[in-house]
C-alpha cells in the first residue's frame, strides 16, 4: 500500500532529554495541525530535523530517539550545529525570508550559507529517496527545502512530488536579485504540483519561471522537456472546530475554572465598562509590522484623544529567531516604544499598552480572542496570517471586529474585515474609529460570512484539496491525441524498422535533434549528433532527410560535406548526396522588401528580438525578449502582417518564439510527400516539435509513424519528451 511522505524542516514532535532519557511530545498548531488528516498512523511518514543537533545527542540515546520518533510516525534527518547555523539561521532566515517578504535591505547573499543550504537539502533528498517506495506520494513543505524536489527527482524520477510554499513568493523584480535564483526555480520544478496560498504568489512564480528559465507557461502549467508541472493556489485554513468549540466551552466556564489571565481581563473591563480592548498577536518579526502598529496606535490617540483611558492595546509578541541581529534590534525598538508611550500617556488607572513578550498556552489564547473587542493585525507582508482566522472562529456570538492588513494572504478570503494598508496611519486611525463605533448588527453580518467560509474551507479541506490535486496531476495525460512511445510501442516500432525493405526518415532539427538556443547560430550540431546521423545515413535501405525551416546557407556550412539529404526553408530547397541546393518549389521573394521594414520596426521596439534572413522567407525571433512583452508584440505583429499580406500568396507561421512569413504553397508536408512519391517505402517515419511539422504529420500516409516532440495537441500518432529521448530512439534505429 502506498504511503504519503511529508517533509518539513522540523518534525511535528518536540524532543527533550531528561535525566538520561528521551521524551517526545507532539507539537501543537501550525503545520502539525494542518497535516493531521494526511499524517495518519500506518499511512504516512514524516521526515524532518528533530530539533536536536548532532552535538546534543548522546550516543547512548541514538536508538531511543529513533524509536520515540517512530511511535509518532516520524523519521529524522540529523544536522550539526554548523549546518543549522548555515542552513536555517543563515540562508533560510537571512536570505530567503527577508527577500521573499520584500525586506531587501536585510537580505544577505553569502556563498558559504548557500553551500550549506544545498548540502542540507541534499541530506533531506537522500532521506526521502531511501525511505520512499515507487508508488509513494511526496509532499515537501516550505522555503527551507526548495531544492529538495529536483534532488529527489534526479534519484527517483517516477515519484509523485508536491511542494507547498507557506510564505509569499515575491515579484520577479525582487526575486531576480538573488544570485541563485535559477537554481531555486529548478529545484522547485522537480515537483509535479507547486502550491501557494494566493494567486498573486502563484502569478509571481510563473512570471519568474518564464523570464529566468525561458520555459513555456500555459495558464498555470509549466511545460518541461519530459513533464508538465502544475502550479495552483490553496489558501491554508485552520482547525475551525477546535477554536470554535474551545471558545464555546470558555463562554460556559464556571467561576472556579476561569484562568488568572481571564480574571485580570474581566477585572479591568468591569472597572471601565465602556472600555475596549485591541488585540495584537504576532511572532516577533520585522515582517509583522509591530513597531509600526504601535506608532499608529499613538497617532490614533493623538487624533482621537477622547479615547484615552477608554481603549487598551494588548500586544502578545512571541519570541522568534532571537539569534538573528535584526530580531534583536527589533525587540529593543518595541521595548523602547512601549516604554515611551506608556510613560507619556499612562494615568493612575490606565496603561495604554499591555505588552507580553512570551508564548502563551492555548487556553490563554482563547482568553484573549474571546475578551478582546477588536483584533488588529497589520503585517507589512505575510504569507497567510492564521491568527486572523482563529480570532473570527472564536467569536461565538459573532461580535467583534477584525482589522487586517491587505498585505496578508488571508485578506483575499476575508473581505468582510476592515482591510487597511499598514503604512497608512490616517487610514488605520479611521479604521480603528470605525471599529469602535461599528453597530453589533454589522459586526454579526460581517463575521457570519467569514465564519461560514472558514468552517467550510478548514485546514483539513486545504490538505485534502492539495493531495487530491497532486494525485490527479500524477494521472493526467497531456498528450491530447498522441500516445507516449512506451517501451512496448518502441519495441514494436523497432521490429517494423528491422523488417522493412525500404525506409525513409524525416528528421526536424531545432527542438528535435538539438535543443533551442538564444541565438539560432549557436545550435551547431555536436559530435554525438553527427556520429548518430552518420550511422543512420550509412544504413542500407534507408533514406534520411533533415527537414527544417533553417536557411540553406546554414545547413550548407553544417552538413554539406556529410552528403546528407536536406530539405530547408520548410520545403523551398533540397540537397542530396552533397550536391548544391536546388529549388524544390518555384517561389518568389519580391515581397520581402515590403515586409522587412515592418519587422525592423518591431525589432526597434522589442529589445532582444532580431530578424533572420532566409532566401525566400523572413523570420522575427523573440526568444531573448521578456516573455510577456514578446507575447504582446507577437499579437501586434500578427495583426499587422495579416492586413499586409491579405492579397499576397503568403502565410504567417507562429513557431517556437518565432514569427515567420513565407509563401503559402510551401510547407514540410508538401515537400515530404514529394519525396515519398519517388519510390515504394514500407516504413515512413517523421518527427518534429513545432506546429510547422504538423503539415508532415497531416499529409503523410496514415500508416506513417509520426512523432511529436513535447506534450502538446498534435496530429502525430506518438510523442516523445525531448531531444534526449529522440536521440535515444534514433540510436536504436542506427543499431539495427
Amino acid at each position: 500500500m502506498s504511503k504519503t511522505i511529508i517533509i518539513s524542516n522540523r518534525l511535528p514532535v518536540q524532543l527533550q532529554i531528561k535525566e538520561g532519557s528521551i521524551e517526545a511530545t507532539p507539537s501543537v498548531g501550525g503545520l502539525a495541525t494542518g497535516m493531521k488528516s494526511v499524517h495518519s498512523d500506518g499511512e504516512s511518514l514524516w521526515i524532518g530535523w528533530s530539533g536536536l543537533t548532532l552535538e546534543e545527542i548522546p550516543d547512548s540515546l541514538d536508538a531511543d530517539i529513533d524509536q520515540a520518533l517512530a511511535r509518532h510516525g516520524c523519521s529524522r534527518v540529523d544536522l550539526s550545529k554548523n549546518e543549522v547555523d548555515g542552513f536555517y539561521y543563515g540562508f533560510s532566515n537571512r536570505t530567503i525570508w527577508p527577500l521573499f517578504h520584500y525586506f531587501m535591505e536585510y537580505s544577505e547573499f553569502e556563498l558559504s550559507n548557500w553551500t550549506v543550504y544545498e548540502a542540507v537539502n541534499r541530506k533531506f533528498a537522500d532521506a526521502i529517496a531511501a525511505a520512499a517506495a515507487d508508488d509513494d506520494v511526496i509532499w515537501v513543505h516550505d522555503y527551507q527545502l526548495m531544492l529538495v524536489p529536483q534532488m529527489v527527482r534526479e534519484q527517483r524520477p517516477g515519484l509523485s512530488i508536491g511542494f507547498f510554499l507557506h510564505i509569499p513568493f515575491p515579484s520577479y523584480e525582487i526575486f531576480r536579485t538573488m544570485p541563485w535564483r535559477r537554481e531555486v526555480l529548478r529545484g522547485l520544478l522537480g515537483s509535479d504540483l507547486i502550491g501557494f496560498h494566493t494567486y498573486d504568489y502563484e502569478r509571481h512564480f510563473l512570471s519568474s519561471v518564464r523570464r529566468l528559465l525561458g520555459l513555456e507557461v500555459s495558464f498555470n502549467e509549466i511545460h518541461l522537456e519530459d513533464r508538465v508541472v502544475k502550479v495552483d493556489s490553496f489558501p491554508m485554513g485552520i482547525d475551525y472546530k477546535k477554536f470554535n468549540e474551545a471558545a464555546a466551552r470558555h463562554r460556559d466556564m464556571k467561576p472556579g475554572e476561569i484562568s488568572d489571565l481571564q480574571n485580570r481581563l474581566d477585572t479591568h473591563k468591569a472597572s471601565t465598562p465602556d472600555a475596549k480592548f485591541f488585540l495584537s498577536i504576532d511572532r516577533l518579526d520585522y515582517t509583522k509590522g509591530i513597531a509600526r502598529r504601535i506608532k499608529a496606535f499613538e497617532y490614533f490617540l493623538e487624533k482621537y484623544p477622547e479615547y484615552k483611558e477608554k481603549v487598551r492595546l494588548i500586544i502578545l509578541a512571541v519570541p522568534s529567531r532571537s539569534k538573528v541581529p535584526q530580531y534583536q534590534r527589533l525587540k529593543r525598538e518595541i521595548d523602547e516604544l512601549v516604554g515611551r508611550i506608556n510613560g507619556e500617556l499612562s494615568t493612575v488607572s490606565w496603561t495604554p499598552i499591555w505588552y507580553f513578550y512570551r508564548s502563551l498556552p492555548f487556553d490563554n489564547l482563547i482568553d484573549l480572542y474571546t475578551s478582546c473587542d477588536i483584533a488588529w493585525l497589520t503585517p507589512i507582508r505575510d504569507g497567510m496570517n492564521l491568527v486572523a482566522k482563529e480570532y473570527i472562529a472564536t467569536r461565538t456570538d459573532q461580535t467583534g471586529v477584525l482589522i487586517l492588513s491587505e498585505m496578508a494572504g488571508s485578506a483575499n478570503e476575508m473581505n468582510e474585515a476592515l482591510l487597511i494598508n499598514p503604512n497608512n496611519f490616517e487610514q488605520i486611525a479611521e479604521s480603528l474609529h470605525q471599529a469602535l463605533n461599528m453597530p453589533e448588527e454589522e459586526q454579526k453580518r460581517r463575521n457570519a460570512a467569514m465564519q461560514k467560509r472558514l468552517e467550510r474551507y478548514n485546514v483539513e479541506k486545504w490538505a485534502n484539496d492539495f493531495m487530491n490535486s497532486l494525485l490527479t496531476q500524477r494521472q493526467q495525460d497531456y498528450s491530447m491525441v498522441a500516445r507516449r512511445l512506451s517501451v512496448d510501442l518502441t519495441n514494436t516500432l523497432l521490429e517494423k524498422y528491422r523488417e522493412a525493405r525500404s525506409r525513409i526518415l524525416f528528421l526536424d532539427y531545432d527542438g528535435t535533434l538539438a535543443g533551442f538556443t538564444n541565438d539560432p547560430q549557436d545550435a551547431r550540431p555536436d559530435e554525438a549528433l553527427m556520429e548518430l546521423l552518420d550511422r543512420l545515413n550509412a544504413q542500407g535501405r534507408t533514406d534520411v532527410f533533415l527537414i527544417s525551416g533553417r536557411d540553406k546557407d546554414t545547413f550548407t556550412r553544417w552538413f554539406q560535406d556529410k552528403e546528407y539529404a536536406m530539405i530547408v526553408e520548410h520545403g523551398v530547397w533540397i540537397s542530396e548526396g552533397g550536391k548544391p541546393f536546388s529549388m524544390l518549389e518555384n517561389v518568389k521573394n519580391d515581397w520581402m522588401g515590403k515586409i522587412r521594414p515592418v519587422l525592423e520596426s518591431f525589432v526597434d521596439r522589442t529589445p532582444g528580438s532580431f530578424i533572420e534572413d532566409k532566401n525566400y522567407s523572413l523570420a522575427w525571433h523573440y526568444r531573448n525578449t521578456d516573455p510577456d512583452f514578446g507575447q504582446k508584440r507577437t499579437m501586434e505583429l500578427n495583426t499587422v502582417l495579416t492586413s499586409l499580406i491579405a492579397n499576397d500568396d503568403l502565410t504567417v507561421m507562429n513557431g517556437n518564439k518565432v514569427v515567420e512569413i513565407k509563401s503559402s504553397n510551401v510547407n514540410k508536408g508538401r515537400a515530404a510527400m514529394r519525396m515519398v512519391a519517388r519510390k515504394e517505402y514500407d516504413f515512413i517515419f517523421a518527427i518534429g516539435d513545432d506546429w510547422t511539422d504538423e503539415f508532415m504529420f497531416q499529409e503523410l500516409p496514415k500508416e506513417a509513424v509520426t512523432v511529436k516532440v513535447g506534450r502538446m495537441k498534435t496530429q502525430a500518432r506518438y510523442f516523445l519528451d525531448g531531444p534526449g529521448a529522440v536521440r535515444q530512439l534514433l540510436g536504436r534505429f542506427a543499431d539495427i
